[in-house]
């Protein structure tokens, strides 16, 4: 009897995907697939979507459960040899604070929503790819809880990462962005996230990040990091050709895409700067500053993406050349602004040292020491005298992008932006220009915004004091305030003393 011939792996994928696909007898497409059609995408041929990668369900386990394997390993090792103990310093872990308390609920959300486009896209190819990518999200949240929990043992703030995230005033920020994506259609969710946020703004949040873990010494979240980041490879790919395939359809769909580039693309860097403020301020060894970032991974990379698309007809995101305005000022403005309301966050915010201080002269040499140096050493100042800073006030926030009024114009440094836009008789304001833009486009949207000083004022949070709040918050007592009169830095000296006292026996 002749031996079956073996499949080869594209073989393999083939019949993973197209050989799947049946046609409905009693019910429409239309009707099976409800989602497809209302956001205006027009698709005529289903199976010229294809994964670039090819990868079979059998491939797939085989490669995760080896990163899974050496991922766990390094987490036990770091266990059994006090690894907290090997950070640069105490300060670092405030920026886990907010990578667990901010990104991790993200991927969660990634998981949900690739699942829901898995389901809600016609093309088995497309289900496949979504389905897969969903599997990747969730095990990146489990991998990143399991990893940064370790430091939960020794430190503040890490114990409820998921109630925070629905409920803390400055976690809107991520949580409305993705949520935003998950109240949309599959093709927007899919354009949101695989291209404008893993495509073209996920390098900003896992390489420097991540080597700035490397240079602190947290050896288990690099290794997270690498981890995942194996898997974003995949996942940019899949972006740039689900973009590819959408445009490549019908030319119909080029305004629509265009306009989602645009929003995902204000909406992420909205996002990411509090990823640029953990660059230049909550690392006390520091990689690259945020502006560096951004010269490299927006400007030169993402320009050269967005020439690439060209041929299509994208244009780059609308506002970009603010961005690059901005680079100058927008960190140093979001550390100021934490550090003056750091009695009601989650981590605890400092002056940084002069050596630091020397630092961001040198990496920001146009603005620094005109804009930000003198304030932060009036601050210390005070400090010194007894006087640390706390705002008894609550911002107004932009109803777009969800973070305080804040940044400034940057032709004007020292005037903040204001912005409103009026609808159904009620004003609404906004940091920027692209804010507002986002909101004028779905107005009904953004108006059910969920903001968190409105929902205090309206006693919605717990109680009218910040001890009130900070209990619904689920923060304790230790997690917020000056990070010199904390628990975590009085740990960690005393650890560190031990240490030493052992070294020396």
């Amino acid at each position: 009897m002749a031996q079956a011939k073996k499949m080869s792996l594209k073989d393999k994928y083939t019949t993973m995907t197209s050989d799947l696909a049946w046609d409905f007898s009693y019910k429409s497409q239309s009707e099976v697939f409800p989602l497809c059609d209302f956001e205006g995408i027009k698709i005529e041929d289903w199976s010229k979507w294809e994964d670039p990668f090819r990868l079979t369900m059998d491939a797939y386990w085989k490669y995760q459960g080896e990163k899974e394997r050496k991922l766990y390993a390094v987490i036990d090792a770091f266990t059994q040899n006090n690894g907290h103990l090997g950070v640069s310093d105490a300060r670092y872990i405030n920026s886990l604070k907010i990578f667990l308390t901010a990104v991790t609920p993200l991927e969660y959300g990634a998981h949900r929503g690739f699942a829901m486009a898995g389901r809600a896209f016609p093309g088995v190819g497309a289900q496949v790819a979504s389905q897969m990518q969903s599997i990747d999200e969730l095990r990146h949240a489990q991998t990143q809880l399991h990893t940064i929990s370790q430091y939960n043992k020794y430190f503040d703030g890490l114990h409820d990462p998921f109630h925070m995230y629905d409920r803390a005033w400055y976690l809107s920020v991520p949580k409305s962005y993705f949520e935003d994506a998950l109240s949309a259609g599959p093709f927007e969710f899919v354009t949101a996230i695989s291209f404008s946020f893993e495509y073209v703004l996920t390098n900003l949040l896992f390489m420097p990040f991540m080597s700035g873990a490397a240079y602190n010494g947290d050896m288990a979240t690099v290794n997270f990091g690498f981890s995942a980041q194996s898997d974003e490879s995949r996942h940019m790919t899949l972006g740039l050709e689900v973009i590819k395939f959408i445009l490549e359809q019908h030319p119909d769909n080029l305004p629509i895409v265009q306009r989602w580039i645009d929003k995902y693309f204000w909406r992420g860097y909205r996002l990411l700067g509090i990823v640029g403020m953990m660059m230049d301020y909550m690392h006390p060894k520091r990689v690259m500053s945020w502006k560096e970032g951004w010269e490299m991974y927006f400007e030169q990379n993402g320009k050269a993406l967005f020439d690439d698309l060209g041929r299509y007809g994208i244009t780059m995101p609308k506002f970009w050349e603010k961005s690059v305005e901005e680079k100058e000022h927008i960190t140093h403005q979001l550390w100021l602004t934490f550090y003056s309301v750091g009695n009601a966050a989650g981590f605890h915010t400092w002056v940084p040292e002069d050596s630091e201080l020397d630092w961001l002269s040198e990496k920001y040499p146009n603005t620094f020491d005109k804009y930000y140096r003198p304030r932060f050493e009036y601050l210390r100042a005070q400090e010194k005298a007894g006087k640390r800073f706390y705002s008894q006030a609550l911002p107004q926030l932009c109803q777009t992008c969800q973070i305080p009024m804040v940044y400034t114009d940057t032709s004007k440094p020292t005037e903040r932006v204001y912005k409103h836009s009026t609808y159904n008789g009620d004003k609404f304001h906004f940091c920027s220009d692209g804010c507002k833009s986002v909101f004028d486009h779905e107005p009904e949207k953004y108006v059910q915004a969920w903001l968190p000083p409105h929902q205090i004022f309206q006693g919605n949070c717990g109680g009218p004091t910040i001890p009130d709040v900070l209990k619904y918050y689920h923060f304790s007592e230790n997690d917020p305030g000056e990070f010199l009169h904390s628990r975590d830095n009085a740990n960690w000296n005393e650890w560190k003393g031990l240490n030493k006292d052992d070294e020396a026996a």
